[in-house]
């Protein structure tokens, strides 16, 4: 299916809610302000964009590609990145609320979540290796099976993460930050 190419738009306090992003191959445009909540961007593909401000809550991304995103101050609740096209998908998000987002599975080597809220977030079997979760709320996040060898967690807090069921060589811990490696053993630490 040849979708049209848009290239350098962009987009401004858009309500995409009641006038449906056009299905299209989007490629170095800019969405600013815009209301993208429980919309259906499947089969979109977006390359060399920014969604700035946006509110992506609860969209329908089956099939759709993210390559080389990056998403700024963007409410994300319940995001499925997991139904994308994962190839080539590269993504970065700052100031972003992703609470019940999963990534499932996907490959986010190298992804960068900056003072992020990750409440609740699957990162089941998720392959995170050298990824940054700098001043990250991780509380409730799972870590199941996850490849987190060289992360940088120094600065995130609430995680738990279970040593023996995930991949941790060489990922970055605070030293108040290991009692998040110990919580599945039920120990006190004073």
């Amino acid at each position: 299916m040849n979708l049209p190419l848009i290239v350098d738009k962009t987009y401004n306090n858009v309500d995409f809610t009641i006038s449906e992003l056009p299905k299209a191959e989007y490629d170095n445009c800019t969405f600013t302000e815009c209301d993208l909540s429980n919309s259906f961007l499947s089969n979109i593909s977006f390359s060399d964009c920014e969604f700035i401000d946006c509110n992506l809550s609860n969209i329908k991304i089956k099939g759709a590609s993210f390559k080389n995103i990056s998403f700024s101050n963007c409410k994300m609740l319940g995001f499925p990145l997991y139904e994308c096209n994962p190839f080539l998908l590269e993504c970065s998000f700052n100031h972003c609320n992703l609470s019940l987002a999963s990534f499932y599975k996907l490959n986010l080597k190298n992804t960068k979540f900056h003072t992020c809220n990750l409440q609740a977030v699957d990162f089941t079997e998720t392959n995170l290796v050298n990824a940054s979760f700098e001043i990250c709320n991780l509380a409730e996040a799972t870590f199941d099976n996850s490849n987190l060898e060289k992360a940088d967690f120094t600065s995130a807090k609430n995680y738990s993460i279970h040593p023996e069921r995930n991949k941790l060589k060489g990922a970055k811990f605070s030293q108040e930050g290991l009692i998040g490696l110990l919580s599945m053993y039920n120990i006190k630490v004073e």
